[in-house]
């Protein structure tokens, strides 16, 4: 006998003698380490078993019925008609045989996934065996618990469907959020609506096949903004930063919604894109940005990585980026009509080595800051 089985049963000796537990239940559990201990129970044993587990399942308490299914869950030899006295126990018994791996047909998967209450979902989630139409159903439930146990449990699919659920609340959530960028299995294309999360690795993952997508299925060109448009709006950040991200948001063609999750994000990345997206030059994005007078205006390091950025994107590219972090395009909109990718008329032009000068982007973060850095 094991250790650990001894000292259980010393345990459940010495409850049973200071009247602390009911000896059915002592006698059941005993039974139970017995036989999972004997690699081949005799059918003898098994019977007596049987016979024992569906006489006292239906009166034992829930701690002793939740300890019974953990145990029996995945034990090859486990009576079918014990199982089934224990699921129709239902709650954490439920939940505890559905999570240590009792034997479910994809039916009973989905069927669970579908109508089980909510600590029944939480196990399934986490199960190897999902299947991709349970995945969809639990994604939909909108529960944080069931949410984080899908997003975890790599080996089982995430389909697209179901991730079309899950990134809008990952977005809130930075846990989820960072749950789903580090799954190997999906592709960083899949998860640009997570770009201010993401690691610089995956953002510029992320910024190659947004704009791979966009050469192949150019995206409409909005007009660019006037000259005086833009010079409004780094005026507006000078003095109300609240209006200029409203004023920012509606030449976007966006609405308040937008303009305040510009606002929440403290990197600015957002709000950088979107400059670039409606036609901004770099000189003119960095001049926005550090009118707004925030913590990223003030790091000298911040606005040359958000310069860094912005020169190396097509507005096209920036816009798409911008669309998708912020909810207001799907991920993969296409065109109805197939354009060859080497067509001329439909071939994105190529930018020149010529480069804008840095030169004044340089002297007016130095002059802004005082020279300073962080």
């Amino acid at each position: 006998m094991s250790s650990r089985i001894a000292t259980d049963l010393a345990e459940l000796a010495r409850l049973a003698s200071d009247g602390g537990l009911d000896l059915r239940q002592v006698a059941l559990r005993v039974k139970t380490d017995l036989l999972l201990a004997t690699p081949s129970p005799s059918a003898e044993d098994m019977e007596a078993f049987r016979a024992m587990a569906e006489a006292s399942i239906p009166v034992i308490d829930d701690a002793t019925a939740t300890i019974l299914a953990r145990k029996l869950a995945s034990w090859p030899h486990a009576p079918r008609e014990v199982l089934a006295d224990l699921r129709a126990r239902g709650g954490e018994v439920l939940a505890a045989l559905i999570g240590h791996g009792m034997p479910l047909s994809a039916t009973e998967i989905e069927e669970i996934a579908a109508e089980g209450d909510s600590e029944a979902k939480v196990a399934l989630a986490g199960r190897r065996d999902l299947t991709g139409n349970a995945s969809i159903t639990l994604s939909g439930c909108d529960d944080d618990e069931i949410d984080a146990a899908l997003v975890a449990n790599t080996a089982a699919p995430l389909p697209h469907a179901a991730l079309d659920l899950l990134l809008p609340r990952a977005i809130r959530a930075p846990a989820l959020g960072a749950s789903l960028l580090a799954r190997a299995d999906l592709p960083v294309s899949e998860l640009t609506p997570l770009f201010l999360q993401a690691s610089l690795e995956k953002r510029l993952a992320m910024i190659d096949a947004v704009a791979a997508h966009e050469a192949l299925a150019p995206s409409p060109r909005p007009a660019t903004l006037a000259a005086e448009q833009i010079a409004g709006l780094v005026a507006t950040a000078l003095s109300d930063r609240p209006s200029a991200f409203a004023a920012l948001a509606d030449a976007f063609g966006s609405d308040a919604r937008f303009a305040a999750t510009m606002a929440n994000d403290q990197s600015r990345r957002l709000a950088a894109l979107v400059l670039i997206g409606c036609g901004a030059s770099p000189e003119d994005a960095t001049r926005f940005l550090i009118g707004l007078g925030d913590d990223a205006a003030r790091s000298v390091e911040r606005i040359f990585a958000l310069v860094e950025l912005m020169r190396s994107l097509q507005p096209a590219v920036a816009r798409r980026l911008a669309q998708q972090i912020g909810g207001v395009a799907p991920r993969h909109a296409r065109p109805g009509a197939l354009q060859p990718a080497m067509d001329p008329s439909g071939t994105p032009a190529r930018s020149g080595a010529e480069r804008a000068p840095v030169r004044g982007i340089v002297q007016e973060v130095r002059r802004r800051l005082g020279g300073k850095g962080d």
